[in-house]
């Protein structure tokens, strides 16, 4: 059996490694943290297929920032990467008051099965969503980027033409 704390440790200097901050990692654990409850509290309340865990992710993620995992990967030009690896602080934490309010509302009415996590999923989503539109409308920034962690296009063309960023073959 593998060791947990390796398990962590080998992440964090994973995305240590693929320059993200010290504070984007604690987000990004902290989130996975609030994801694994959540898949828990599922689990334990009739939600067994990998479909069905996918289809409430997405009605919360649908809820909380107005576009579909699939349509959130497509404006990072993702392809077959994770998408929470590649989200910003922001959307970390909306992504996780989504999931945490997703959870504390089907634990407040013991949602259980497909339609009442629906239910709840949705609920939690748009709690989230409302703190999403109201900092929006402070910064003037959208939470939703395109903004990713692949490596720059230009630098892999310049490593295929044989040449480094800073102009040295």
């Amino acid at each position: 059996m593998s060791d947990p704390a390796r398990s962590i440790d080998r992440a964090r200097e994973y995305w240590k490694q693929h320059g993200r901050s010290e504070k984007w990692i604690q987000q990004r654990m902290m989130g996975q943290e609030t994801r694994n409850k959540l898949t828990d509290y599922w689990k334990e309340h009739e939600i067994k297929d990998e479909d069905e865990y996918a289809i409430l992710t997405n009605i919360i993620h649908q809820e909380w920032s107005s576009v579909s995992v699939k349509e959130h990967k497509e404006i990072k030009g993702l392809k077959t990467q994770n998408l929470r690896d590649h989200m910003s602080e922001a959307e970390l934490i909306f992504t996780a008051l989504a999931e945490l309010s997703t959870r504390q509302i089907a634990e407040s009415v013991d949602a259980t099965g497909m339609a009442e996590n629906a239910v709840a999923g949705k609920k939690g989503g748009k709690i989230a969503r409302r703190a999403r539109l109201e900092l929006e409308q402070k910064t003037g920034k959208s939470v939703v980027t395109s903004e990713n962690y692949l490596p720059r296009a230009s630098h892999k063309n310049e490593l295929k033409n044989g040449r480094t960023t800073d102009g040295n073959e």
